[in-house]
C-alpha cells in the first residue's frame, strides 16, 4: 500500500511516498480503508522537532475517515464496509489505517466522508474547550487562539450558540481576520497586540474564559485578561515555549481558575468519555449548529504541500489529504 512517511526530521521535504505492507489488525483494532486524512498542526510538530515520535521512519496523522476493512479480535459494533471516523496516534498518511476500536466512530446518517475526517480531533476538542472544561454559560465573554484555524472556526461558532455575549478571536495575521469574523467572532485582533485590545474592548473588565494552544507567554497575558472568576483552558504548546506554572498568587485574588485539556490523553486514560463527548460533539455538525470549511485539499502523495501551507501561517479551516482518487 501507499503512505508517507519521513526518516529524518526537517522540512516538509523530508516527507517521503513509499510502498510498505499492508497492517491487519490486532486484537481491539480495525483496519480503515482511508478514504480522507486531516492535517493537523501535531503533524508538523512531529515532523520538524519529533513530537509524540517514539522512533524513526514515522507515519504521521490523527484522523482518517473511511470504510472498515477487517475488524480484530474482541471488537464489536463495528463490521467491515462500516463508514467510520478514527482518531489515531499516528499513522493516518496511508491507504490503510490501523486504528483501536475505542477510537473509531460510526458516521451518523448525512455525514459524508470528506466532511468526517475533519472532526475527530477538532470537534471533540472545541467542544471541550467550551462546555466541559471552559464551562462557557449564556452572557459570559470568550477570547480564543488560533480563531482562523481548524478548532479555532469551531470554537467561536460553538460559543455563538452557547449564547456567549461577546466571541473575541486572535489571529496572527491580519489577512485571517475575515475568516474568523465569518464563524462566530464579533472582533478579532492580531497576536501582538491582542492583550491591550482585550482590554479596551471590555472596557478594563476581561473575558471570562480564554481558550490558548500558544502557551509561553501568549499563555500569560492570556491569565491577565481573564475577568473575576474567569477560566482559562491550555490545549496546546504551539509556541515551544518551556512551561511554566501558575499559583496561588495570580490565581486566588480574582477567583480565576486555569485548566487544560488533551484529546489523545483523553483518549488513553478515558476512552469512554471521549466517545460520549465526540457523540455530543458530532451532532453539532449533523444538527446545523456548524461548519467547518474545508479549505485546501491535496492527494496523499503531496502531504508536503500541505505541510508547506499549513507551517506558513497562510492557511484557514481545515486541510485534508484525499486517499482514494
Amino acid at each position: 500500500m501507499r503512505a508517507v512517511e519521513f526518516q529524518e526530521y526537517g522540512g516538509p521535504e523530508v516527507l517521503k511516498a513509499v510502498e510498505v505492507g499492508t497492517p491487519e489488525p490486532g486484537p481491539g483494532q480495525v483496519t480503515i480503508d482511508a478514504a480522507y486524512v486531516g492535517v493537523n498542526y501535531a503533524d508538523l510538530k512531529a515532523r520538524a522537532e519529533g513530537y509524540r515520535v517514539e522512533s524513526l521512519p514515522f507515519r504521521p496523522g490523527l484522523e482518517v475517515s473511511g470504510r472498515i476493512r477487517a475488524v480484530g479480535e474482541g471488537v464489536d459494533g463495528l463490521r467491515p464496509g462500516q463508514e467510520v471516523a478514527a482518531l489515531v496516534h499516528g499513522g493516518a498518511y496511508a491507504e490503510v489505517v490501523v486504528a483501536e476500536h475505542t477510537t473509531v466512530f460510526p458516521l451518523p446518517e448525512g455525514l459524508d466522508l470528506r466532511t468526517a475526517a475533519t472532526l475527530p480531533t477538532v470537534l471533540p476538542t472545541a467542544h471541550a474547550l467550551v462546555h466541559e472544561v471552559g464551562r462557557l454559560r449564556s452572557g459570559e465573554s470568550v477570547l480564543v487562539h488560533g480563531a482562523a484555524g481548524g478548532i479555532g472556526t469551531v470554537a467561536g461558532q460553538l460559543a455563538r450558540a452557547a449564547g456567549a455575549g461577546a466571541v473575541y478571536g486572535v489571529v496572527s495575521t491580519s489577512a485571517k481576520a475575515g475568516h474568523a469574523l465569518e464563524h462566530g467572532y464579533d472582533q478579532v485582533f492580531t497576536t501582538d497586540s491582542f492583550a491591550d485590545e482585550v482590554r479596551r474592548a471590555t472596557g478594563g473588565r476581561g473575558v471570562d474564559l480564554v481558550l490558548d494552544p500558544v502557551g509561553g507567554e501568549t499563555l500569560r497575558h492570556g491569565l491577565d485578561v481573564l475577568a473575576v472568576f474567569g477560566r482559562l483552558v491550555s490545549f496546546g504548546n504551539a509556541s515551544g515555549a518551556e512551561p511554566w506554572h501558575v499559583g496561588q498568587a495570580e490565581l486566588y485574588a480574582k477567583g480565576r481558575a486555569v485548566g487544560g485539556f488533551s484529546i489523545l490523553a483523553l483518549a488513553q486514560s478515558a476512552p469512554e468519555a471521549l466517545r460520549s463527548l465526540a457523540e455530543r460533539a458530532f451532532g453539532t455538525v449533523t444538527g446545523g449548529t456548524v461548519t467547518l470549511p474545508i479549505t485546501a485539499e491535496f492527494a496523499l502523495a503531496d502531504a508536503a504541500q500541505a505541510h508547506r501551507l499549513m507551517g506558513g501561517r497562510t492557511s484557514t479551516g481545515k486541510l485534508l489529504l484525499r486517499v482514494t482518487d
